[in-house]
């Protein structure tokens, strides 16, 4: 049986927080280099390719031996950018969704990602998430959560508190988590997915995975205990240039 693995790492030049966020130094290596490296090394993914519109990006990558598909600025999501890069590479079953700002990225998070799919066939989307701290990130919106039923499919996930703490309920207890932007799909879930119309859920949050889920599909969440930092801001380019990733 053919399982092999295929990791994407759609990366555009266009950020409004953090201008041209994939060229980005973190200790003297742009941030694109650094989530290929970190892609690339990984046991269990066979084959990584950026999907990018710039050929600024193109050109840091290339010039470490990686592989590139150029993709128009116009294209909408970064999984769509990620569709376009699967239907020329239809000898790889399962494609990883890695973004271009996950510099820190560990192998096991990887491994983990792509394990619902060895255990069972029928599992379509996956995606990772962490512990959440009640303290300080329940309430930000910048934070993703994701609630899971008792199967670790994901119920809804929202840049509000969710659930709702009426009672004085024991938190460390919840099912909410934070979630991770990285996703891994059937190849051919992955082609219908982006295909469908985007839902009115996904719009208003911002999230796109949430148009799996207002159309009935399941996404399997897997949980890991460490943390990556992920770089979206000035602030966050700033706390990378120390951050260590914990083991």
């Amino acid at each position: 049986m053919n399982n092999k693995v295929l990791c994407v790492i759609p990366a555009r030049i266009g950020s409004t927080r953090l201008p041209r966020k994939p060229l980005q130094t973190i200790r003297g290596k742009p941030i694109i280099q650094m989530t290929y490296e970190a892609a690339y090394a990984c046991p269990g993914i066979d084959k990584v390719i950026v999907a990018t519109d710039s050929s600024n990006i193109a050109e840091v990558i290339t010039a470490i031996g990686g592989e590139v598909m150029m993709t128009d600025a116009c294209v909408k999501t970064g999984s769509d950018r990620v569709a376009l890069v699967a239907k020329a590479h239809e000898d790889y079953p399962v494609v990883i969704n890695l973004q271009g700002d996950e510099p820190f990225i560990q192998h096991n998070m990887l491994q983990t990602l792509i394990q619902p799919f060895k255990d069972n066939c029928e599992t379509q989307m996956a995606t990772l998430a962490f512990p959440l701290r009640m303290s300080d990130e329940y309430d930000n919106p910048d934070i993703v959560k994701v609630i899971c039923d008792q199967n670790s499919q994901a119920i809804y996930f929202s840049r509000s508190p969710i659930p709702y703490l009426r009672a004085q309920a024991n938190s460390h207890h919840l099912p909410v988590y934070h979630h991770m932007g990285l996703y891994a799909f059937q190849r051919d879930f992955l082609l219908t997915y982006t295909a469908l119309p985007q839902t009115s859920l996904e719009q208003v949050e911002s999230l796109e995975q949430l148009r799996a889920i207002e159309h009935g599909y399941k996404i399997h969440v897997s949980l890991v205990k460490n943390r990556t930092l992920e770089i979206n801001t000035p602030a966050e380019l700033e706390a990378a240039q120390t951050f260590e990733a914990t083991r």
